[in-house]
């Protein structure tokens, strides 16, 4: 057996994932990024619908109405439904010279919803990937059809294959946000294990906690 199908197995076993549709969490998040973009406050406490497959995310409350990931494009809309307003080709646009200042809604939805989608999708994302083992981790190198903080990643397991650590750059913040992304405190929702605590420093300190994802409640729905 493979590490990545030992993963699997340890988060629920490719069956249950392969037959979830989406995974609804109550979550808070916090951190030095996200207050140095003023891109803070609509994820002080939310709710993230995120589908287990195509990359698309629905975050609510959020400024506006309800924020929809999708892809590579983002959009508020109403509770309702009515588009208040959206923008396209996202990544291009990052870190941009407004951006390495500050975010707009728009911008701050972008970055977390293909995050969530990345986090909740973990571990049948890297079904799809290029997948190289090295001493008990993942060398991951993503195609370019997924929306992710950097083409390759490093994924970390314990001795039971749960995720502990993953290493990357958050592209969209610059090339200096070499990420050492902390998962913990994991539990079974529905079937699947995800980490219910996720902390983000630099790589090679101690600190300060730049993102901080706490994960307070989640179901799992299937088709």
């Amino acid at each position: 057996m493979s590490l990545l199908d030992e993963v699997l197995a340890a988060h629920g076993g490719r069956e249950a994932w392969e037959s979830a549709r989406d995974v609804t969490a109550d979550l808070r998040s916090w951190g030095l990024a996200l207050k140095m973009k003023r891109a803070d406050a609509p994820f002080r406490r939310y709710r993230a619908r995120v589908s287990v497959g195509d990359p698309r995310t629905v975050i609510s409350p959020y400024p506006g109405g309800v924020g929809v990931f999708e892809r590579d494009a983002v959009w508020i809309e109403t509770a309702e439904g009515a588009v208040v307003e959206r923008r396209e080709c996202m990544r291009r646009r990052f870190p941009g010279l407004r951006r390495r200042l500050w975010w707009d809604p728009l911008d701050a939805l972008y970055f977390a919803g293909y995050a969530l989608w990345n986090y909740f999708n973990t571990p049948l994302l890297l079904t799809r990937c290029d997948v190289e083992e090295r001493h008990g981790a993942l060398r991951v190198r993503f195609p370019p059809d997924v929306p992710t903080h950097s083409r390759t990643s490093v994924f970390h397991f314990d001795e039971r294959r749960l995720l502990t650590r993953l290493d990357y750059t958050a592209e969209v913040f610059g090339k200096w946000a070499r990420g050492k992304h902390m998962c913990s405190a994991h539990r079974t929702f529905d079937g699947l294990v995800f980490p219910t605590v996720r902390r983000v420093t630099l790589r090679g300190t101690p600190g300060p906690v730049l993102v901080a994802i706490d994960v307070d409640d989640a179901s799992v729905s299937r088709a």
